[in-house]
């Protein structure tokens, strides 16, 4: 699963990604600086493996992992193919949901592509060429639903559909935006439409704003923004993340202690991208690993077993379960949590919960 991180140039989008993936991504203070992207994998925070691995001494700890891409920066136009515009939609497509970095900070040392700090203006420059960019996408397809129309009248139920995301892209609506059921959802699904991807915006702030971020009038318009569309905001002033993300463990904690931080804004970030993709993590613990393992929210047991191996999907014949606040009621003893009636057994139909903690029985 990819997550693409995206905004306008110099608006800190190398150097978040730098922070969080340590890639060495190429950043520097002018436009295009970004033309092919970076790709880095990133090693999900989880308190509840640190916790399992404490308690077990295991030989190896495995912590969930997804992908994060640096997008190039996209300017107006680009849906005409301005500034690397099409290669640059193209990376977009590729991801399955978007960081958006809007800049929130002002800095006259750093230009910015329109010349003033405004982010409000800067979201809607990207979203209306995204929505330009599926206009056309929604317009081929609905030409195409139109001409089998004669043949098959079903495909009304399309065309009545692409009218309705069609006239929202025209007012500038992204895709997600549009209210749909879940058969429309199932419809458009094929058209990997940009605007269709959820979204997730990080608004870059100064350093003197840390301790108060609220201070700040444009991250402010910000979250006003998010929230009329129910996205989520993670304010964080990319510059100390960047410091933070080259220092060891303890002198993390120290830096953040005085910062008046309990964690840092990219463990936020992390955090939040991973539920945005709709991910969560069902846990495995013992001596020879403690290890957290991806699924797809509702996901079943037996196909949650088979991320471990497919031979455990196969004989899968139940899942012993105990939550992980469970587990620590019972202070982090498995003999205690059975003595307590702590441990369920569960069977094929059992829709697995964020930090279950399980032992799959099987037989092949």
């Amino acid at each position: 699963m990819k997550i693409g991180i995206v905004g306008l140039p110099n608006v800190g989008k190398s150097t978040l990604f730098n922070s969080i993936t340590k890639a060495g991504a190429e950043c520097a203070n002018y436009p295009f600086c970004t033309i092919e992207p970076n790709v880095g994998m990133v090693t999900v925070p989880d308190e509840r493996i640190d916790k399992l691995a404490e308690i077990y001494h295991p030989q190896k700890v495995t912590y969930a992992t997804i992908e994060f891409v640096d997008i190039a920066g996209l300017v107006k136009g680009a849906s005409k193919g301005e500034g690397l515009g099409n290669k640059f939609l193209s990376h977009i497509r590729e991801v399955d949901s978007i960081v958006h970095v809007v800049r929130c900070f002002e800095d006259e040392n750093i230009a910015h592509v329109d010349g003033s700090v405004d982010p409000i203006r800067d979201i809607e420059t990207i979203n209306l060429e995204l929505c330009l960019a599926d206009l056309e996408t929604i317009e081929k397809r609905l030409e195409r639903a139109k001409k089998s129309l004669k043949a098959d009248k079903k495909f009304q139920t399309e065309i009545d559909l692409l009218e309705k995301i069609k006239s929202g892209l025209e007012s500038g609506i992204p895709a997600r935006n549009i209210e749909l059921n879940d058969d429309e959802k199932e419809i458009i699904k094929s058209s990997f439409l940009l605007t269709l991807k959820p979204i997730l915006y990080v608004g870059n702030i100064s350093e003197n704003e840390i301790e108060n971020p609220e201070s700040n009038p444009n991250l402010v318009k910000l979250e006003e923004y998010a929230k009329k569309e129910s996205s989520e905001v993670i304010p964080l002033c990319v510059k100390i993340e960047e410091e933070l993300s080259g220092l060891d463990k303890e002198d993390k904690a120290e830096m953040l202690e005085a910062l008046g931080l309990s964690e840092s804004g990219l463990d936020k970030l992390i955090k939040a991208s991973y539920k945005l993709l709709g991910l969560m993590s069902f846990l495995t613990a013992g001596e020879p690993e403690v290890r957290a393992w991806t699924i797809k929210k509702g996901t079943k047991a037996p196909n949650a077993a088979g991320k471990i191996h497919s031979d455990i999907e196969r004989g899968f014949i139940r899942a012993e379960v105990i939550s992980f606040e469970d587990l620590m009621k019972a202070g982090g003893s498995m003999a205690t949590a059975k003595e307590k009636g702590l441990i369920r057994s569960e069977g094929k139909d059992y829709i697995m919960q964020d930090g279950d903690i399980v032992l799959f029985r099987f037989n092949v």
